[in-house]
Protein backbone atom coordinates (compact mmCIF):
# COMPACT_ATOMS: atom_id res chain seq x y z
CA UNK A 1 0.00 0.00 0.00
CA UNK A 2 1.28 3.48 -0.34
CA UNK A 3 1.09 6.15 2.40
CA UNK A 4 0.12 9.53 1.33
CA UNK A 5 0.93 12.92 3.68
CA UNK A 6 -1.90 14.99 5.24
CA UNK A 7 -2.11 18.44 4.61
CA UNK A 8 -4.72 20.63 4.69
CA UNK A 9 -6.08 23.98 2.03
CA UNK A 10 -6.56 26.95 4.70
CA UNK A 11 -9.01 28.43 2.44
CA UNK A 12 -11.34 25.24 3.22
CA UNK A 13 -10.10 23.23 5.48
CA UNK A 14 -10.45 20.09 2.81
CA UNK A 15 -7.77 17.22 3.94
CA UNK A 16 -5.18 16.80 0.86
CA UNK A 17 -3.34 13.25 -0.10
CA UNK A 18 -0.66 15.03 -1.79
CA UNK A 19 0.82 13.36 -4.92
CA UNK A 20 4.08 11.46 -4.40
CA UNK A 21 6.55 9.88 -7.13
CA UNK A 22 5.03 7.10 -8.93
CA UNK A 23 1.55 7.71 -8.48
CA UNK A 24 -0.56 7.52 -11.80
CA UNK A 25 -3.25 10.54 -10.34
CA UNK A 26 -3.34 13.57 -8.13
CA UNK A 27 -5.12 12.43 -5.25
CA UNK A 28 -7.35 15.30 -3.86
CA UNK A 29 -10.77 14.04 -2.07
CA UNK A 30 -13.39 15.49 0.57
CA UNK A 31 -13.67 13.96 4.27
CA UNK A 32 -16.75 12.47 3.29
CA UNK A 33 -14.53 10.98 0.02
CA UNK A 34 -16.71 12.16 -2.66
CA UNK A 35 -16.72 15.48 -3.84
CA UNK A 36 -19.65 16.53 -6.85
CA UNK A 37 -18.60 18.15 -9.94
CA UNK A 38 -19.52 21.62 -10.59
CA UNK A 39 -20.07 24.00 -13.30
CA UNK A 40 -17.69 26.46 -12.23
CA UNK A 41 -16.44 28.66 -14.74
CA UNK A 42 -15.99 32.70 -14.35
CA UNK A 43 -19.86 33.34 -14.77
CA UNK A 44 -21.01 30.71 -12.33
CA UNK A 45 -17.85 31.13 -9.05
CA UNK A 46 -18.30 34.07 -6.96
CA UNK A 47 -16.39 37.33 -7.32
CA UNK A 48 -13.74 35.94 -4.56
CA UNK A 49 -12.65 33.09 -6.67
CA UNK A 50 -12.62 34.99 -9.92
CA UNK A 51 -10.93 38.43 -8.82
CA UNK A 52 -8.08 37.25 -6.92
CA UNK A 53 -9.27 38.63 -3.68
CA UNK A 54 -10.16 35.32 -2.13
CA UNK A 55 -7.45 32.10 -3.18
CA UNK A 56 -5.05 34.06 -4.47
CA UNK A 57 -4.85 37.10 -1.48
CA UNK A 58 -2.01 38.87 -0.63
CA UNK A 59 0.43 37.54 2.14
CA UNK A 60 0.72 38.76 5.64
CA UNK A 61 2.10 37.86 9.14
CA UNK A 62 -0.15 36.05 11.24
CA UNK A 63 0.80 38.47 13.94
CA UNK A 64 -0.41 41.28 11.48
CA UNK A 65 -3.51 39.98 10.59
CA UNK A 66 -5.97 37.90 12.23
CA UNK A 67 -9.37 36.10 11.57
CA UNK A 68 -11.13 39.45 11.15
CA UNK A 69 -9.04 42.14 11.32
CA UNK A 70 -7.31 45.33 9.46
CA UNK A 71 -4.96 44.90 7.05
CA UNK A 72 -2.10 47.92 6.86
CA UNK A 73 -3.92 50.68 5.02
CA UNK A 74 -7.09 49.74 6.89
CA UNK A 75 -8.81 47.82 5.05
CA UNK A 76 -10.95 45.15 7.03
CA UNK A 77 -10.34 41.77 5.97
CA UNK A 78 -13.36 39.19 7.27
CA UNK A 79 -13.04 35.04 7.51
CA UNK A 80 -14.38 33.33 3.89
CA UNK A 81 -18.04 32.80 4.33
CA UNK A 82 -19.11 29.45 3.71
CA UNK A 83 -20.18 29.12 0.27
CA UNK A 84 -16.88 30.56 -1.02
CA UNK A 85 -14.92 28.01 1.07
CA UNK A 86 -17.59 24.92 -0.04
CA UNK A 87 -16.72 26.29 -3.67
CA UNK A 88 -12.66 26.32 -3.08
CA UNK A 89 -12.70 22.66 -2.17
CA UNK A 90 -14.30 21.75 -4.99
CA UNK A 91 -12.09 23.45 -7.16
CA UNK A 92 -9.61 21.79 -6.09
CA UNK A 93 -11.18 18.64 -5.87
CA UNK A 94 -11.89 15.24 -7.89
CA UNK A 95 -14.87 12.99 -8.05
CA UNK A 96 -13.61 10.01 -6.42
CA UNK A 97 -14.36 7.28 -9.16
CA UNK A 98 -12.65 9.31 -11.51
CA UNK A 99 -9.37 8.97 -9.15
CA UNK A 100 -10.07 5.22 -9.24
CA UNK A 101 -10.85 4.77 -12.64
CA UNK A 102 -7.21 6.99 -13.59
CA UNK A 103 -5.38 4.67 -11.47
CA UNK A 104 -7.18 1.31 -12.53
CA UNK A 105 -6.27 2.47 -16.21
CA UNK A 106 -3.07 3.26 -16.13
CA UNK A 107 -0.08 1.48 -18.86
CA UNK A 108 2.80 3.12 -16.86
CA UNK A 109 4.19 1.21 -13.77
CA UNK A 110 6.40 3.32 -11.81
CA UNK A 111 7.68 0.64 -9.27
CA UNK A 112 11.19 0.02 -10.51
CA UNK A 113 13.18 2.72 -11.06
CA UNK A 114 16.26 2.35 -13.34
CA UNK A 115 19.81 1.17 -12.69
CA UNK A 116 21.65 4.41 -10.69
CA UNK A 117 24.50 3.94 -13.52
CA UNK A 118 21.84 4.58 -16.12
CA UNK A 119 21.51 8.42 -15.40
CA UNK A 120 20.16 9.70 -18.52
CA UNK A 121 17.14 7.70 -17.85
CA UNK A 122 17.29 8.15 -14.17
CA UNK A 123 16.85 12.00 -14.50
CA UNK A 124 13.72 10.88 -17.33
CA UNK A 125 12.15 8.66 -14.89
CA UNK A 126 11.82 11.02 -11.95
CA UNK A 127 10.92 14.03 -14.20
CA UNK A 128 8.27 11.73 -15.87
CA UNK A 129 6.33 10.48 -12.61
CA UNK A 130 6.55 13.72 -10.37
CA UNK A 131 3.66 15.24 -10.03
CA UNK A 132 5.00 18.15 -8.50
CA UNK A 133 8.34 19.89 -8.17
CA UNK A 134 9.96 22.80 -6.48
CA UNK A 135 10.67 25.68 -8.50
CA UNK A 136 13.03 28.38 -7.45
CA UNK A 137 13.06 31.85 -9.07
CA UNK A 138 14.58 35.19 -8.05
CA UNK A 139 12.45 36.93 -6.25
CA UNK A 140 10.57 40.67 -7.33
CA UNK A 141 8.77 40.77 -3.69
CA UNK A 142 9.51 44.25 -2.09
CA UNK A 143 11.44 42.43 0.99
CA UNK A 144 13.09 39.60 -0.65
CA UNK A 145 13.60 41.35 -4.12
CA UNK A 146 16.75 39.78 -5.45
CA UNK A 147 16.75 36.62 -3.41
CA UNK A 148 15.66 33.34 -4.33
CA UNK A 149 12.36 32.25 -3.90
CA UNK A 150 10.87 28.74 -4.10
CA UNK A 151 7.39 27.22 -4.82
CA UNK A 152 5.22 24.37 -5.56
CA UNK A 153 3.94 23.57 -8.66
CA UNK A 154 1.92 20.81 -10.33
CA UNK A 155 4.21 19.49 -13.51
CA UNK A 156 3.82 17.47 -16.38
CA UNK A 157 6.26 15.87 -19.03
CA UNK A 158 3.40 14.17 -21.13
CA UNK A 159 0.41 11.77 -20.31
CA UNK A 160 1.67 8.76 -18.03
CA UNK A 161 2.22 6.66 -21.63
CA UNK A 162 4.27 9.33 -22.79
CA UNK A 163 7.03 10.93 -21.99
CA UNK A 164 8.79 14.17 -23.46
CA UNK A 165 11.00 15.37 -21.00
CA UNK A 166 10.05 18.65 -21.33
CA UNK A 167 8.52 19.67 -18.56
CA UNK A 168 5.26 21.58 -18.76
CA UNK A 169 2.99 23.86 -15.85
CA UNK A 170 -0.10 25.46 -15.75
CA UNK A 171 0.00 29.06 -14.12
CA UNK A 172 -1.70 32.21 -13.23
CA UNK A 173 -0.40 35.95 -13.39
CA UNK A 174 -1.62 36.28 -9.84
CA UNK A 175 0.85 33.70 -8.73
CA UNK A 176 4.14 35.57 -7.50
CA UNK A 177 6.82 32.80 -9.21
CA UNK A 178 5.25 34.32 -12.19
CA UNK A 179 6.03 37.74 -11.65
CA UNK A 180 9.36 36.99 -10.83
CA UNK A 181 9.48 35.21 -14.43
CA UNK A 182 8.31 38.38 -16.27
CA UNK A 183 11.24 39.95 -14.71
CA UNK A 184 14.13 37.11 -14.64
CA UNK A 185 12.78 34.18 -16.65
CA UNK A 186 15.34 31.73 -15.73
CA UNK A 187 14.51 29.52 -13.04
CA UNK A 188 15.47 25.91 -11.52
CA UNK A 189 12.89 22.74 -10.73
CA UNK A 190 13.70 20.25 -8.26
CA UNK A 191 12.02 16.86 -7.76
CA UNK A 192 13.14 14.25 -4.74
CA UNK A 193 12.48 10.52 -5.02
CA UNK A 194 11.76 10.97 -1.23
CA UNK A 195 8.38 11.61 -2.35
CA UNK A 196 7.39 8.31 -3.53
CA UNK A 197 8.05 4.93 -1.68
CA UNK A 198 11.56 3.58 -2.90
CA UNK A 199 13.32 5.78 -0.48
CA UNK A 200 11.28 4.67 2.51
CA UNK A 201 11.37 0.85 1.44
CA UNK A 202 15.56 1.48 1.24
CA UNK A 203 15.06 3.65 4.76
CA UNK A 204 17.03 6.43 2.67
CA UNK A 205 17.09 9.39 4.39
CA UNK A 206 16.27 12.61 1.93
CA UNK A 207 19.66 13.72 1.85
CA UNK A 208 21.24 9.88 1.44
CA UNK A 209 22.87 10.18 -2.26
CA UNK A 210 20.92 6.79 -2.99
CA UNK A 211 17.59 8.81 -2.65
CA UNK A 212 18.28 9.97 -6.06
CA UNK A 213 17.37 14.33 -6.72
CA UNK A 214 17.39 15.99 -9.87
CA UNK A 215 17.40 19.99 -10.60
CA UNK A 216 16.17 21.34 -14.12
CA UNK A 217 17.74 24.21 -14.81
CA UNK A 218 16.34 26.46 -17.62
CA UNK A 219 14.40 29.11 -19.26
CA UNK A 220 10.51 29.26 -18.81
CA UNK A 221 8.61 30.18 -21.66
CA UNK A 222 4.85 30.68 -22.66
CA UNK A 223 3.94 27.91 -24.64
CA UNK A 224 3.57 28.81 -28.45
CA UNK A 225 0.11 28.31 -29.97
CA UNK A 226 0.77 24.79 -31.90
CA UNK A 227 1.99 23.42 -29.14
CA UNK A 228 -0.78 23.98 -27.26
CA UNK A 229 -2.96 20.96 -27.74
CA UNK A 230 -0.17 18.60 -26.28
CA UNK A 231 0.33 20.71 -22.99
CA UNK A 232 -3.17 20.86 -22.33
CA UNK A 233 -3.48 17.38 -22.62
CA UNK A 234 0.07 16.66 -20.97
CA UNK A 235 -1.38 18.62 -17.93
CA UNK A 236 -4.96 18.17 -17.71
CA UNK A 237 -4.48 13.95 -18.42
CA UNK A 238 -2.27 14.15 -14.98
CA UNK A 239 -3.93 16.72 -13.18
CA UNK A 240 -7.79 16.66 -14.34
CA UNK A 241 -9.11 19.25 -11.71
CA UNK A 242 -7.08 21.66 -13.38
CA UNK A 243 -10.30 22.32 -16.23
CA UNK A 244 -12.68 23.41 -13.85
CA UNK A 245 -10.31 26.39 -11.87
CA UNK A 246 -11.59 29.28 -12.71
CA UNK A 247 -11.01 31.34 -16.04
CA UNK A 248 -10.65 34.47 -14.36
CA UNK A 249 -7.31 33.64 -12.68
CA UNK A 250 -5.90 33.67 -16.39
CA UNK A 251 -4.35 30.62 -16.68
CA UNK A 252 -1.48 29.61 -19.14
CA UNK A 253 0.26 26.86 -20.28
CA UNK A 254 4.51 27.51 -19.70
CA UNK A 255 7.37 25.24 -20.09
CA UNK A 256 10.97 24.84 -19.12
CA UNK A 257 13.61 24.91 -21.84
CA UNK A 258 16.45 23.42 -20.20
CA UNK A 259 20.19 24.78 -20.18
CA UNK A 260 21.10 22.07 -17.36
CA UNK A 261 20.76 18.94 -16.37
CA UNK A 262 21.83 17.98 -12.78
CA UNK A 263 21.44 14.72 -10.98
CA UNK A 264 22.25 12.72 -7.72
CA UNK A 265 21.57 9.23 -8.00
CA UNK A 266 24.68 7.28 -5.97
CA UNK A 267 27.36 7.78 -3.79
CA UNK A 268 30.30 9.18 -5.54
CA UNK A 269 29.32 12.79 -6.63
CA UNK A 270 26.85 14.39 -8.99
CA UNK A 271 26.12 13.99 -12.67
CA UNK A 272 25.48 16.89 -15.15
CA UNK A 273 23.51 15.18 -18.20
CA UNK A 274 23.77 16.20 -21.62
CA UNK A 275 20.85 17.54 -23.01
CA UNK A 276 21.17 15.31 -26.37
CA UNK A 277 21.30 12.17 -23.41
CA UNK A 278 18.61 13.24 -21.56
CA UNK A 279 15.90 13.66 -24.36
CA UNK A 280 17.29 10.60 -25.80
CA UNK A 281 16.33 8.24 -22.82
CA UNK A 282 13.04 6.98 -21.84
CA UNK A 283 11.80 6.72 -18.51
CA UNK A 284 9.61 3.47 -19.71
Amino acid sequence: PVTFPWHCLPASCVCVRATTLRSSVSWVVSSSDVVEDADLSEEVAPAMLVDGAGLWKQAYPSNVLGDSEERPGGELVKPEDDNVAQLSSRLFSYRLEKVKKSASTSTTSSSSPPPHQETARTARYIAHYSDRGHLATISTQDKIKGLPFGNIFSVSDGPLDNSTGVIYFYVTPMDNTVSDLKNNPYASLTFSEAEGEFCRQMVYDPEDPRCARLTLTGKMVEVVPEELVFAKEAMFSRHPVMAKWPVGHKWFFMKLELVQVWLQDWIGGVSLIPLEDYFKATPF
